[in-house]
């Protein structure tokens, strides 16, 4: 109720304030409330008729009757210039009444639509009730906010973040759920479950790409725990983006026969599957058997991170350059453009990536399902789809 006390009290203030000025009198108009000057000027124009009756009849005389003449002429010129400056002051007063109208129509039409389209009988619900109210009624953002506020109080609970973390990861916050993980790891121990988790959010955050960093965090967690099932995915997910699709396969099947039947791991792997199987008899039916280009494995970035950075860049470089003349030979190779448009975003050189989409599409066949495939990938790396 108070609130619509206030709201009132500030939109008529408002509008108060706006119609001030227009309430001071108009400079011309009659602050006496005298008759105006047109009145004047017919009044003072009888006199005249009846000043010439009089002086015709004898009953003035001709010097006085000049003197009166010339009174009044000089009275209705007086009314005259006051008659002028009354017709703007007329004109401002009827600007004035159209303006005071349309400045206090706006609180009542805008109080009018929000009684017929809001919810002014809604009671308020300040945050802090919102976060105090029963979970079960509660909305995930609410919950959300509810951990947040909780654990910017206790932020060495490694409970909550370990709580909060996977949530991060389905709202698609995952730079958030990254610093959770770790946050998690950090206050409560290892495990491979949030090994895992980590290596998830990491993926996530470079848009589907695993990164050396992500790769390590799924490695440490099948140490932890051998039969993670979300590391063993990922890793595989991982070997056939550095063009190892065997080696992916490989790993899949063998997820796939240790897995239970109600696991809901079936139908990824199986897909996972599907599409390893597809991309291998699409290069197979190509009519061209050479050899997939190589290009910068795992195994080569692990070799070169003993190296100084120079030299580790430009052996990196050297292996993509590699790649591209590779391609440029054998270029009826959906995997190796892949590759290279990977390798080069990895580097940063983002033009050099587009550039290597468009003659991968063009290579491959614009409107193929190879051609789009690769689109689709360099636009989950982020770069500009390429037409």
């Amino acid at each position: 109720m108070w609130f619509w006390v206030v709201a009132a009290l500030l939109t008529l203030g408002s509008c108060f304030a706006i119609l001030w000025p227009l309430m001071r009198p108009l400079k011309g108009a009659s602050a006496d409330g005298s008759r105006g000057g047109a009145y004047d000027i017919e009044v003072y124009r009888d006199q005249l008729s009846e000043l010439e009756r009089d002086s015709a009849g004898g009953l003035i005389s001709p010097a006085e009757a000049g003197e009166a003449r010339a009174e009044i002429a000089r009275r209705i010129l007086r009314a005259d210039q006051k008659h002028a400056a009354e017709k703007p002051a007329a004109a401002g007063r009827a600007g004035r009444w159209v303006v005071t109208v349309a400045i206090l129509a706006v609180p009542l039409v805008s109080w009018g639509l929000y009684s017929a389209l809001g919810s002014p009988g809604l009671p308020g619900e300040p945050l802090a009730e919102r976060l105090a109210k029963n979970p079960a009624d509660s909305s995930v953002g609410e919950l959300v906010a509810r951990a947040e506020a909780y654990l910017a109080k206790n932020p060495s609970d490694a409970r909550g973040w370990q709580v909060l973390a996977p949530i991060y990861v389905r709202m698609n916050r995952f730079g958030d759920a990254v610093s959770a993980y770790r946050n998690a790891i950090r206050l409560g121990g290892d495990s491979g479950k949030l090994e895992a988790g980590l290596g998830e959010a990491m993926a996530g955050a470079e848009g589907g790409v695993i990164s050396a960093g992500a790769e390590a965090a799924f490695h440490k967690a099948l140490q932890l725990e051998p039969s993670n099932e979300t590391a063993r995915f990922f890793l595989a997910t991982a070997a056939a983006q550095d063009g190892r699709p065997e080696e992916a396969a490989e790993n899949l099947r063998s997820m796939l026969a240790g897995l239970s039947p109600d696991s809901p791991w079936r139908g990824p792997v199986n897909e996972a599957l599907a599409e390893l199987s597809g991309n291998s008899a699409s290069s197979s039916g190509s009519g061209n058997t050479a050899e997939p280009a190589p290009g910068p494995t795992a195994a080569d970035m692990k070799a070169a991170s003993g190296m100084s950075g120079a030299n580790r860049l430009k052996m990196i470089e050297g292996m993509v350059a590699s790649l591209d003349r590779k391609l440029k030979e054998n270029p009826a190779d959906p995997d190796g453009w892949r590759r290279l448009v990977r390798s080069y975003h990895v580097l940063g050189k983002e033009k050099e990536a587009e550039d290597a989409v468009r003659r991968g599409v063009a290579a491959l066949g614009a409107g193929t399902g190879e051609a789009k495939d690769l689109q689709a990938f360099a636009v989950s790396l982020g770069l500009a789809r390429t037409e």
